[in-house]
This record gives C-alpha cells, structure tokens and sequence, in this order.
C-alpha cells in the first residue's frame, strides 16, 4: 500500500469546518493533545507501517528542528 495524497474527502471543506470547531476553546495545550489523539486514532485506523512512516516523513519534511 502506497500513501494516497489523492483529494479523498468527499466534503473537505466541511470536515475542515468541523475539525476547526472541534478546537474551538480549548486551551493551546488542550488543542495540542486533541491533535496528538486525532494523530493516534487514525494512525491505528490506518495500521500499514509503510504508510505511516511515508505519511510522518512528508509531515516532518521542511520543518526546522529546535
């Protein structure tokens, strides 16, 4: 299996709405660990290695370390 970076969302705009609204008041902190958990629930949905390890490369690629 190979990572799909095909647009894949039927209604993309809507689950940008409703993944915007799902932060809505929460502390930065709070905000961070909702990502973390959304990150974790859908890696173990997904469960392929070899997508996950393509999908966390694309993600960390032009990004600066501290």
């Amino acid at each position: 299996m190979k990572l799909n970076l095909e647009l894949n969302i039927a209604d993309h705009d809507a689950f940008y709405e409703r993944l915007i609204d799902t932060h809505n008041g929460l502390s930065d902190e709070a905000s961070q660990m909702l990502n973390a958990k959304l990150v974790l629930l859908l890696a173990n949905h997904i469960g392929d290695n070899e997508v996950l390890s393509e999908a966390l490369a694309m993600a960390r690629h032009g990004l600066a370390a501290n």
